[in-house]
């Protein structure tokens, strides 16, 4: 009854079919006749003005007044989520894998992570951490590289020799100059890095100097 009301045959249509805007599609009305610009998300929809199924929407009735147009809106989901082909009912807490854990809610999922994402800078006791995965353990662990110790040990053991270099890239680190030791004349500043040839922390240390120190009175001479 409602097509025998709504639409006609034969159809007549524009020549030219509308100019939709980006993210609507050409698509054919609800008596499949004319192409019209789909409803997209919120938009006014009705029995001819359909809406994107595309994007798996559909005209919601349910809080429109008898007898009106509805609203274009998902389709509710009562089976709950799917995730990897498997489903969840709305509600549900799920582990996709040890990682994550992830919540199941009028049809989607959020997910927050298990394992900690935490930064390790160098320290002297472990210049270079690295995060690897342990077997029979889900989350990676930081463990310090071993390999600068056998450099360390090997320059000592090679007394005048040329000091070996790393086989591996080195992540230059570094933090600031410290304030001048002296408030005038010279002084040192010191800063620890690893910007030297075996990739190692160190203290290393520069001459500064804030400002010249002011001469002795002419009664007080200087001792050479």
């Amino acid at each position: 009854q409602v097509c025998a009301q709504l639409c006609r045959r034969p159809c007549y249509c524009p020549w030219v079919p509308p100019r939709c805007p980006r993210g609507s599609p050409l698509v054919l009305d609800g008596c499949g006749c004319c192409k019209i610009c789909a409803r997209r998300l919120g938009e006014p929809c009705d029995f001819l003005h359909v809406c994107d199924q595309s994007q798996g929407l559909v005209c919601d009735y349910s809080s429109a007044p008898a007898g009106t147009g509805g609203t274009c809106n998902f389709e509710d989901d009562e089976e709950g989520c799917e995730v990897n082909g498997r489903l969840y009912r709305d509600g549900e807490v799920f582990q996709p894998s040890c990682k994550i854990q992830c919540h199941c809610l009028d049809g989607g999922f959020t997910c927050i992570p298990l394992c900690q994402e935490d930064v390790r800078l160098p320290t002297p006791d472990c210049p270079y951490p690295r995060r690897v995965e342990i077997p029979g353990k889900c989350c990676p662990e930081w463990i310090c590289e071993a390999q600068d110790q056998h450099l360390l040990r090997d320059a000592r053991a090679a007394a005048g020799a040329v000091s070996p270099v790393p086989r591996y890239p080195c992540q230059e680190w570094g933090t600031e100059w410290s304030a001048c030791s002296a408030t005038c004349g010279l002084g040192f500043a010191t800063r620890v890095s690893n910007q030297n040839r075996l990739c190692r922390l160190e203290t290393q240390r520069r001459l500064c100097m804030a400002r010249p120190c002011p001469a002795l009175p002419a009664a007080f001479p200087a001792v050479s």
